[in-house]
């Protein structure tokens, strides 16, 4: 059962009561599943409530996606796949031609997309340094870009780039600004509040939280045609997301501020503990007064600067590694935004073409005690060198 959204409540409230709808039928509090493909028609032979098929009319997706287009307040949402299909979703919807600037430190997985399908199908890519607004308005083109990517905080160095500068440069030569938000979360940033114009969730991360489903989902500062395309490409390459799978989803983001701000306050303190420390060569983190981008992060991340950051070890690549091998808490897996601790020696997670320092360890903060990660964290370090 729908409810009209009470403007005075706070986001946090809103998502631990998933809106506050309840299911018509039974007045049950958790959300229902609705696993059916198909929907009869009625004794006219028209569509009942709209409903045909379950690629875009699912009513699992409803709730999920009213949520989300609250949380990020936006115009409305879409859930996909996967974060990549999400993603590529937006790149498809451009036309052959079409001038795409991105940064060079993004989510790898986009990054080859955009060099190795993206470009074959016809668009034209540029990438620029993260955090870089002179770079960022030298590389877009009057009436040619079309899309100005960017991510914030960027994975895996956690640069942070100026969201309202960066839709102030794409608007300004008739592009749009898509976001790439999934490290922030609608938690600590809203990117459409700021001028972004589609904002994107990998939802496999933080907004799900507990490492059990791929999602993806889009939320867009207005119902144009660029969304009516982005909706029909939805529908006809078929990257929906399984109503188990939404069903999960809404579920996690019922936890998603208290997951976001546990994760983000540990953070912090690992990353204030390892500043200076004598056998790391840097700490990465925006909410680090020292780092490039803070005074950007305090500006547009409200309540912390999230769960992720990266240690750049003394002794080079072989010491990273041996690092992560000795860390008991954090567990060597690739993603994030999980309610466990993950470590990740990313360039070799990303292979031979990364751009990525060998000696960086990428960290997933969970929920766990913050003294016990520091602990793990300080005891690997000590016997790896």
């Amino acid at each position: 059962m729908a409810r009209d959204i009470d403007k005075s409540l706070k986001p946090a409230t809103l998502s631990a009561q998933a809106l506050g709808w309840l299911d018509p039928s039974t007045r049950a509090v958790a959300p229902p599943i609705y696993p059916s493909t198909n929907y009869a028609r009625d004794e006219n032979y028209e569509k009942f409530k709209n409903r045909g098929y379950t690629r875009d009319e699912n009513p699992t997706y409803e709730q999920l996606e009213a949520l989300l287009a609250a949380l990020e307040k936006g115009a409305g949402a879409m859930v996909f796949g996967s974060g990549m299909a999400a993603a590529t979703t937006v790149m498809m919807a451009l036309s052959p031609g079409d001038h795409v600037v991105a940064p060079s430190i993004m989510y790898f997985g986009l990054r080859n997309w955009l060099v190795n399908v993206g470009c074959r199908w016809g668009l034209k890519v540029d990438f620029v340094p993260p955090g870089d607004p002179v770079a960022l308005a030298n590389a877009v083109q009057k009436d040619k870009t079309k899309l100005v990517w960017i991510e914030t905080p960027a994975n895996p160095s956690w640069e942070v780039t100026d969201i309202a500068a960066s839709a102030q440069i794409a608007h300004d030569v008739g592009a749009i600004l898509g976001v790439d938000s999934t490290v922030s979360t609608p938690v600590l940033t809203n990117p459409i509040t700021l001028g972004a114009d589609i904002v994107m969730h990998s939802g496999t991360k933080y907004l799900n939280g507990h490492g059990d489903l791929l999602a993806g989902a889009l939320v867009t500062a207005q119902r144009d045609e660029l969304w009516e395309r982005m909706n029909y490409l939805r529908f006809e390459n078929g990257g929906m997301l399984g109503a188990f799978e939404a069903w999960l989803l809404l579920r996690g983001m019922r936890t998603l501020h208290l997951r976001v701000e546990r994760a983000s306050q540990s953070a912090l303190r690992i990353a204030e503990h390892f500043e200076g420390h004598a056998l790391v060569r840097e700490v990465l983190y925006p909410g680090l007064s020292a780092h490039e981008g803070h005074e950007i992060a305090v500006r547009q991340m409200t309540g912390g600067f999230g769960g992720m950051l990266s240690l750049r070890v003394k002794g080079g690549a072989a010491t990273a590694i041996e690092t992560a091998k000795a860390l008991e808490l954090f567990v060597s897996a690739t993603s994030l935004g999980g309610v466990e601790s993950l470590v990740e020696h990313r360039a070799t997670a990303e292979g031979p073409d990364s751009p990525v320092p060998d000696d960086l360890l990428r960290l997933s903060v969970g929920v766990e005690d913050a003294g016990d990660l520091i602990a793990d964290l300080e005891r690997a370090l000590a016997a790896s060198t």
